[in-house]
């Protein structure tokens, strides 16, 4: 006994499953003739003294996830650090061991913000002054999300159609406490239409809510996933995805299946337990095959 799938097909519902269908209708094959410009600059906008590696990590992603160049804005006490564990990402500084200022972000085609920021005095007004002059959607998560809930009048003036990324506790601080999961997603609904935002509510099926309120359960990841910057790699990976001139929502599903999957490719060689954020990274190259080879 089933449902036939035409019957599937043209029920009408808010709820949906990320499948490689979709998936493969969201991925795009490069041109053999294009070069670097083709596929955007991703500007990340992270670190601090003693979170380097959030920045990395997620500058890292977002080359890998294809952006055509990727300039990292970090303080100055990590200039040394990101030019060497990435010799392929280029380099701006504001403050010494904070970000104090966020500038030179009008060049780009996507801005992620937030990893390993901190949330002292001088990051917070340079968090607010951004969102106030950004009009392009942006991606924002960690320590931006909690600069955010430090200025809750701040969420009116994010660009429309913008992607966050929190983890429960995240969601929490910034929309307010909720009884259980299901809650928790319904409130997230109300808040994405109300704020017109993409929201990525991460967890054991992390859901991609977009602006009308619209889910799709991601299925791939697992528990080793559960570890220190595996975030700032979703971000990453989203934030080059944007810049490659994806929609912001089409890019958070794609970026949440091709995160998973790399994850589980790494807990295939090293086991849940042995698996780091690096990992991921290193494995994206893996996801992007497999749908391409679905194709």
């Amino acid at each position: 006994i089933g449902l036939s799938d035409k019957f599937i097909e043209s029920t009408q519902t808010n709820y949906h499953i990320v499948g490689e269908r979709l998936i493969k209708g969201l991925y795009k094959i490069r041109e053999s003739f294009s070069h670097k410009g083709n596929y955007g600059m991703a500007y990340i906008v992270a670190g601090s003294h003693g979170m380097m590696g959030a920045a990395v990590l997620t500058v890292k992603a977002a080359l890998r996830a294809g952006a055509g160049k990727v300039k990292a804005l970090i303080p100055e006490c990590g200039y040394t650090v990101m030019q060497t564990a990435v010799p392929e990402a280029m380099c701006a500084v504001s403050g010494e061991t904070y970000v104090s200022r966020v500038k030179g972000w009008e060049e780009a085609d996507a801005v992620g913000i937030g990893p390993g920021l901190k949330t002292a005095q001088h990051t917070g007004g340079a968090f607010a002054d951004f969102i106030t002059a950004c009009k392009d959607p942006i991606v924002i998560d960690a320590d931006g999300l909690n600069l955010l809930a430090e200025q809750p009048d701040l969420i009116h003036k994010i660009p429309a159609n913008s992607v966050l990324t929190p983890h429960p506790k995240e969601f929490e601080r910034l929309f307010g406490k909720t009884k259980d999961s299901m809650q928790q997603l319904e409130l997230a609904r109300t808040q994405s239409m109300k704020y017109n935002l993409n929201i990525v509510l991460k967890g054991h099926h992390t859901v991609v809510v977009n602006t009308e309120g619209d889910c799709w359960y991601n299925l791939t990841g697992n528990a080793g996933m559960a570890t220190a910057g595996s975030g700032d790699v979703l971000t990453g990976v989203i934030t080059g995805l944007m810049a490659q001139g994806f929609k912001p929502t089409n890019a958070a599903i794609l970026g949440v299946y091709l995160h998973g999957l790399a994850g589980d490719y790494a807990a295939a060689d090293l086991s849940q337990y042995s698996v780091i954020a690096g990992d991921i990274v290193d494995n994206l190259g893996r996801a992007f095959k497999y749908i391409r080879s679905q194709l």
